[in-house]
């Protein structure tokens, strides 16, 4: 499926090691013809990391995207009503935004743009990115696996000496997977 003229949301929380990764696959959906809406976390709009400030982090994704980003939880809301985008993609989903998300809880703009999406029966996309993966926080990637219309970028673990829990998906991937999503299926093989 081509993604030209797609309309995709781009939701980012606060794996800040993976922001640079994840401009780049923007700059390739955007290259391809997708509308890109960016939504931003409390974290991704509030924490300054040793990748970057959240200054920075927003510039670079409107200017991708040609648009201001979603920074609060009444800005999100209206994804679900007015139900324009085509699949929206939590890039990267920490391992607390995709607690929240396995178990209902709507406190920032990047998981109620999650809840407006879902109601509207479209496809949600997940590229985790956290370092407690194979960790407390299994169970709740086992339940998003296991929920109607999420899906996951391919993902493995991301240095199995020095962080054995750690799971983080494949940027290059993204694409492939925002594809098949919007097919309503699941890019195969998940795990590599």
């Amino acid at each position: 499926m081509e993604l030209k003229g797609k309309k995709i949301g781009i939701a980012m929380s606060g794996s800040f090691c993976t922001f640079d990764k994840i401009f780049r696959e923007m700059e390739h959906l955007a290259e391809e013809g997708a509308e890109l809406y960016p939504v931003f976390s409390g974290a991704a709009q509030e924490i300054t990391s040793r990748f970057g400030t959240p200054e920075e982090y927003r510039k670079r994704a409107e200017a991708i995207a040609g648009r201001e980003a979603v920074t609060s939880i009444e800005g999100a809301e209206p994804i679900g009503p007015k139900g324009y985008l085509d699949v929206l993609a939590i890039v990267p989903c920490t391992g607390n935004t995709a607690a929240k998300l396995a178990n209902g809880i709507t406190d920032s703009p990047v998981l109620m743009a999650a809840k407006a999406h879902l109601r509207n029966n479209k496809p949600l996309v997940v590229f985790i990115s956290t370092n407690d993966g194979l960790g407390m926080n299994l169970k709740n990637i086992g339940l998003l696996l296991n929920t109607k219309n999420i899906y996951f970028v391919p993902f493995g673990q991301d240095d199995w000496k020095k962080k054995p829990n750690s799971l983080v998906a494949h940027p290059d991937r993204l694409v492939p997977a925002l594809e098949m999503a919007l097919e309503h299926k699941q890019i195969q093989p998940l795990l590599v």
